[in-house]
């Protein structure tokens, strides 16, 4: 998966890292976690709604989760659909995730490949808005392709920064 990413990166020009992103939360049976991305911002934005405009990123991220018991890593590739007028925004997606198998030693997931959707908002401030702090809410799980499916949510801490 990590793979697929950094040949999505090397394909073309046009392909670039415009943002970095850090991650921080809690999930299920006090689960930790923190990651970090990379995206890639598209090029068009819908005027949908009085002053609101439809835009959207790729996001390619590392993750390690941790609890007393267990540490899992999540590799992951997300095109985020986002929602915004002036500095604020909503978010959502549903993306692709790779993960070792253990949450904890009562929860494990019976497969490596596993489905992340998330909603979230924040706000963007600074110079360009090229700052940008949100909140989401996410849920990791096969989405019933394997037994066991014990998914995981987490709330998360976002903070981006844009390079462009």
């Amino acid at each position: 998966m990590a793979g697929a990413g950094a040949l999505f990166f090397l394909t073309s020009s046009a392909h670039a890292v415009e943002g970095m992103s850090a991650e921080i939360g809690y999930g299920d049976e006090q689960t930790k976690m923190a990651r970090f991305a990379i995206e890639n911002h598209w090029r068009v934005r819908e005027n949908v709604l009085r002053g609101w405009q439809l835009a959207g990123y790729w996001e390619f991220s590392f993750g390690i989760w941790d609890n007393s018991e267990e540490s899992t890593a999540d590799v992951a590739a997300t095109p985020v659909f986002r929602l915004q007028r002036d500095s604020i925004y909503l978010e959502g997606a549903i993306g692709f995730h790779l993960v070792t198998s253990h949450i904890s030693a009562q929860r494990t997931f019976s497969s490596a490949f596993q489905f992340g959707t998330h909603a979230g908002a924040g706000y963007r401030f600074g110079p360009a808005r090229r700052y940008d702090l949100g909140l989401r809410v996410q849920h990791i799980s096969n989405g019933g392709l394997r037994e066991p499916n014990p998914g995981i949510n987490f709330v998360l801490l976002r903070f981006q920064y844009d390079l462009e």
